[in-house]
């Protein structure tokens, strides 16, 4: 990891950040509009403008118009070996359906990634997402559940596993506790539990949420479907 800057590239039009609405649990964006910048964390790019642009590129992934995949070897000429300004960081599960970038429509270095069966807050993803945010300047992070997690069913069917994968269950049963019997209400319970711990959990966090110089946010990713819910 490097908190080097990177510098201003042509590859990403920035979506003009503003009205990110929620309705029905879901956020969407009404912004299309272009301009000639590239999405980078030490651009003037807000919180906001960073969620939105995740939107958008879930919304590019959903239709099959990805853009990201054009600019990979443009970004590598750019010595990214070297460099990263990622401009948000994504807690996901560690399912292998689950490919962050290619979701949200995004190059290399553009997403601090951060994996681990059942999308789990531990210290270990907390000082990595501490890195992201006070070092790589990450100015939205999302904890991203998805449908059909392997891990939050395991919890709540409480059979016995092999090995250490039980150490998985104390920290998602709060969400299953919040679910009733629903196993796709649970997942995304526990994608929102993840986010709250998060939050509070984490001194540099949440201090910078406090200042609004980072969010912290749920998504519920519909692995039928593709689409990203942000949940309120």
């Amino acid at each position: 990891m490097s908190n080097a800057n990177v510098p201003s590239m042509s590859r990403r039009h920035l979506l003009h950040a503003g009205l990110v609405t929620a309705a029905a649990g879901f956020v969407a964006t009404s912004l299309d509009v272009a301009l000639p910048m590239q999405l980078f964390a030490q651009s003037p790019v807000t919180p906001d403008a960073a969620l939105a642009e995740l939107v958008a590129g879930n919304k590019r992934f959903v239709s099959g118009k990805l853009t990201a995949h054009d600019q990979d070897l443009a970004i590598l000429k750019q010595h990214t070996e070297e460099k990263q300004e990622p401009f948000a960081a994504v807690l996901s599960c560690a399912d292998s359906r689950v490919p962050v970038e290619l979701v949200f429509d995004q190059s290399i270095g553009h997403i601090f990634v951060t994996r681990v069966a059942g999308n789990l807050v531990t210290p270990e993803i907390i000082g990595s997402l501490e890195y992201g945010a006070a070092v790589l300047g990450t100015k939205v992070i999302l904890v991203m559940g998805h449908s059909n997690c392997g891990a939050v069913k395991a919890t709540m069917q409480g059979k016995e596993v092999p090995g250490q994968i039980s150490s998985l269950f104390p920290h998602i049963q709060p969400g299953v506790d919040q679910s009733g019997s629903s196993f796709e209400t649970a997942i995304q319970a526990n994608a929102k539990w993840q986010a709250a711990l998060l939050s509070q959990s984490s001194t540099v966090i949440s201090g910078m949420v406090k200042a609004g110089k980072v969010k912290v946010v749920a998504g519920y990713y519909d692995l039928g479907t593709g689409v990203v819910k942000l949940l309120s």
